[in-house]
């Protein structure tokens, strides 16, 4: 229940970056851009989830059931339904409890040939996104590319994301997604392959509710600007 709100609320934070990206220029040979939303928002990436999600689509709907069920049960377990479980509702049910871990042990096995050619999607990308980088430098003179958290205000312009985006599509416009036989990968790309994966389920619940939303008449709340 802890990760549903934490994905949700990434997913509010990335939504307007994820739907529009900026018309981009360097301001004073400094600009934006965020590496993470680049990988997210490159066609390969995209492809490639699609093509895993046909291979998988098996173990994809069995891990969306069990996640389901996990779910239906921690909500048994909120006995006063205030969306958060203490000590001492997870203490009175440990039936429950056991339940859930097995469910979650399921989702994990089920999951790792999926996160495991994710991952080496991924990280095809990753090792081209410096030349990808270097090349929108390059082309618009930028001196200093800085992370929009590390940054308090800056216009729009200042935003050369999706130019990266651009310029990884071109270079490397596909992606493998089967691994070679004995592959790992390294600590970074399994970093971003979760952080990713958070956002992919944060934006199908945020869509979740919008749609729950307008089935029962109310208004959406606005998307919330980010990119930073």
């Amino acid at each position: 229940m802890k990760l549903a709100k934490a994905t949700l609320a990434l997913a509010t934070a990335l939504g307007a970056t994820l739907t529009a990206a900026p018309a981009a220029a360097q301001v004073n040979g400094i600009a934006l851009s965020n590496p993470e939303v680049v990988i997210l928002q490159s066609q390969a990436r995209q492809a490639a989830y699609q093509q895993i999600g046909q291979t998988y689509q098996s173990q994809i709907q069995q891990v969306s059931t069990l996640r389901q069920e996990t779910n239906a049960l921690e909500q048994s377990l909120d006995t006063n339904s205030d969306g958060q479980l203490t000590e001492a509702e997870v203490q009175a049910n440990p039936a429950v409890v056991q339940q859930i871990n097995q469910k979650e042990q399921q989702i994990g096995q089920l999951y790792q040939p999926i996160a495991l050619a994710q991952t080496y999607a991924i990280e095809q990308l990753v090792n081209d996104y410096e030349n990808a980088q270097n090349q929108v430098m390059q082309q618009k003179g930028i001196q200093m590319l800085l992370s929009p958290d590390a940054v308090q205000s800056a216009p729009d312009s200042a935003n050369v994301t999706g130019d990266i985006v651009a310029a990884l599509n071109s270079r490397m416009p596909s992606v493998q997604t089967t691994p070679p036989q004995g592959w790992q990968p390294n600590r970074q790309s399994v970093a971003l392959q979760q952080r990713i994966q958070q956002i992919l389920l944060g934006l199908a619940q945020q869509q979740a509710m919008a749609q729950a939303q307008q089935q029962a008449g109310q208004p959406q709340a606005p998307a919330q600007p980010t990119g930073r």
